[in-house]
Parts: structure tokens; sequence; C-alpha cells
């Protein structure tokens, strides 16, 4: 099982990949998304350990064209 800071880390490489497979911005994910544009860069860039709301995760997931579920499977 991963702790806080290792989940942070695998949920912030595959924001960031799947973010950069869709030529996507951060702005852009954040508009698509429905999710402030600072708190997409708080969990890509790790500033601090984040621990996102299910809320947050699903709408990042559906932006990304992704289910939640897929989204999570990094954190294995």
């Amino acid at each position: 099982m991963l702790n806080k800071q290792a989940a942070s880390r695998s949920l912030a490489k595959y924001l960031k990949s799947k973010r950069k497979e869709y030529n996507l911005t951060q702005e852009q994910l954040a508009e698509k998304s429905g999710v402030d544009y600072k708190h997409i860069q708080n969990l890509e860039s790790l500033v601090r350990v984040n621990d996102p709301r299910l809320s947050t995760i699903v709408k990042v997931a559906h932006a990304l064209a992704v289910t939640p579920e897929e989204l999570l499977r990094c954190l294995k």
C-alpha cells in the first residue's frame, strides 16, 4: 500500500502524462473539468502533498476521457 506522499506522486505523474497525451495545458484541463487552475497545478506539481476530493477526481477523469477507476489505478 502506498503512503500519502507516494500516492500523490503517482497521481501527479499520471495526470501530467494524460494531460499531455491530449495536448492540454493545465489551464485548458481546469476549464474542461471545472476544477480551479491552481488546484490542477498543485495536483501536478507536488508543491505539497495533496488529498483531492472524490468529486475532483471524477471531474478530472471525465475531462481526460478516462473513468475515475482508471485514474485511481495509478495508485497501485
